[in-house]
């Protein structure tokens, strides 16, 4: 569980409950309509921006903000050298029905076991990496729409609300439940944008950069152990995916 982004939506929601309560009840700050416009019809629309199957995958994709998280890298390259240690002293054989930290480097030893040639792992893997990117790449895509997509729907409920206001002005009643629409609107688009899909569109394109850069090393590493190269070799060049004042620390 990624405790930042939890605690950051559940904190910054708290504030504005927070911020509601004290400046009075919170009851005048709930509207179906508003609801209806901003959140059902900020979905609809993003679902004209994207295939159904994109949009569906995108909630699941959004799961990673949450709750994935990548191994270090420093403990990655403990683990990888001494895969390399291993397959120098005892062959690749040997590597067989071990468990590894990510899947991508259980497929990459696993075909590398299976003697497949160092080119041949090297495409399967560069695929497997740009196909995860690509996933993560629209989920990000569906939440940043979703993000532009609230603050408008949020004004469109605001037009909807000061029409309605403006045709019932004989009506003192009609007033008050039209204004609300029309400022709460406002208020809904600009939670859910700023508040919900923006930063968890921003954490799933952290989470794709820092994953990107964990199997680039990974398929560095698999490459170089299948040819044969020296473990403190393969540890010097995994340091170097590494800040350069850990990698210090360190040494």
């Amino acid at each position: 569980m990624d405790l930042a982004t939890l605690l950051g939506l559940i904190g910054g929601l708290l504030v504005v409950l927070a911020a509601i309560l004290v400046g009075g009840s919170a009851g005048m700050f709930i509207d179906v309509p508003s609801i209806l416009i901003v959140l059902v019809g900020s979905l609809f629309v993003v679902l004209i921006k994207f295939s159904l199957k994109q949009f569906l995958s995108a909630v699941g994709v959004a799961a990673k903000a949450f709750k994935f998280r990548l191994p270090d890298t420093q403990a990655l390259i403990d683990e990888v050298t001494e895969i390399a240690r291993i397959a120098r002293k005892e062959g690749f054989l040997a590597l067989d029905g071990r468990d590894y930290s990510t899947p991508f480097l259980k497929l990459g030893i696993q075909m590398m076991v299976d003697g497949h040639p160092p080119e041949v792992v090297r495409t399967v893997l560069e695929r497997e990496r740009l196909l995860t990117l690509e996933r993560h790449k629209w989920g990000a895509k569906v939440f940043t729409a979703l993000g532009d997509v609230a603050p408008a729907m949020g004004m469109v409920g605001t037009l909807v609300g000061l029409v309605q206001m403006l045709s019932n002005m004989d009506d003192p009643k009609a007033i008050g439940p039209a204004m609300a629409v029309a400022l709460l609107t406002t208020l809904y688009g600009a939670i859910l944008a700023n508040m919900v899909a923006i930063p968890i569109a921003d954490k799933l394109n952290l989470r794709m950069t820092e994953e990107a850069r964990q199997q680039a090393m990974l398929l560095d590493a698999i490459t170089s152990i299948q040819n044969g190269v020296n473990p403190r070799v393969v540890e010097t060049l995994l340091n170097s995916y590494l800040p350069p004042k850990l990698r210090k620390a360190e040494a």
